[in-house]
């Protein structure tokens, strides 16, 4: 058996019940690879969907799940940081640790073995970029590599802390060692195009009928601003501007479906590129059921087992 099993692809394919059941099987535990997951109070939003790890049988044990409060600014660092924390204790109670999640910088943190350090404050460089307009800051972003995370353009803070991070690699590259990464075992659940766009559609109308617009209003009551909300894109983002009238609900709910189409194209691109530098993930079709996909699944880790 490999060291962990991960369970990834984009969203609405319905990762969490297949990880839930295999979780079951091999008498294992969830560790959340989803930059949103973290936050208390953000549920329907971030599709936690909690009452499948009690349904069907004993409760499957999670983790990465509700640990901070909105408003906080979890990152990769603090991901990799707890990840090993939790994949460690896991492994010590002759458990079996199951990533699953749909965040590719998350995951690729693990699978790959990224060392990441914890980047101090540049206030010489701070200052500096004070001069820049957003779009300046945008542009010299991008002008060391591609992206890891699209969000980091959304806001300015984030922004400036972005390039100093990236400024700080710049200047610190002999100094990087990679973690001796994990031995991952990774499964993708995969539909046409033109599924996935469907089910996503499906599954926002679901969520605005069970009380996603009152999430994020109940977020807004209890002291967050628009700006911090917003930080957190697609639903927190196209919501909160609808209830502040910036946008009527069928505006709201076009860009919305629009943004999270596009959401599942960059996270499909993500894994792609995985691959591409050679971590391999067996796909497994999606319109298969869920007895079906944990047969295909069981038969490819016999294999390995072998």
């Amino acid at each position: 058996m490999n060291d962990l099993i991960t369970i990834l692809g984009v969203t609405a394919t319905g990762k969490t019940r297949l990880a839930i059941e295999l979780a079951r099987i091999l008498d294992g535990e969830i560790i959340s690879a989803d930059s949103r997951q973290v936050y208390k109070g953000m549920d329907i939003g971030t599709g936690k969907d909690l009452q499948e790890y009690s349904t069907g049988g004993n409760p499957v044990p999670y983790h990465l799940i509700d640990i901070v409060d909105p408003g906080y600014e979890y990152n990769v660092y603090e991901f990799n940081r707890d990840f090993y924390k939790i994949y460690d204790n896991i492994v010590s109670r002759g458990k079996m640790p199951v990533m699953c999640g749909g965040s590719g910088l998350y995951l690729d943190s693990v699978i790959s073995g990224y060392e990441l350090k914890k980047v101090p404050a540049n206030k010489f460089l701070r200052k500096n970029l004070e001069e820049f307009d957003d779009d300046e800051l945008i542009r010299k972003l991008k002008s060391y590599g591609p992206l890891h995370n699209v969000t980091d353009i959304l806001d300015r803070d984030r922004l400036v802390r972005a390039i100093e991070i990236a400024e700080f690699e710049l200047k610190n590259v002999g100094e990087k060692e990679e973690h001796e990464p994990v031995s991952s075992i990774n499964f993708g659940i995969k539909f046409d195009r033109e599924t996935i766009r469907n089910r996503i559609t499906e599954r926002l109308h679901n969520r605005m009928e069970n009380g996603l617009i009152e999430e994020v209003k109940d977020l807004l009551e209890s002291g967050l601003t628009p700006e911090q909300l917003m930080f957190y894109g697609l639903e927190y983002k196209y919501i909160t501007m609808h209830l502040a009238g910036e946008l009527g609900f069928d505006e709201m709910f076009a860009q919305l479906n629009i943004a999270i189409h596009q959401f599942a194209k960059k996270q499909m691109t993500w894994y792609r590129r995985m691959e591409k530098k050679g971590v391999k993930i067996h796909w497994i079709d999606g319109t298969i059921n869920l007895d079906h996909k944990v047969t295909v699944v069981m038969g490819i880790l016999r294999n390995y087992q072998g």
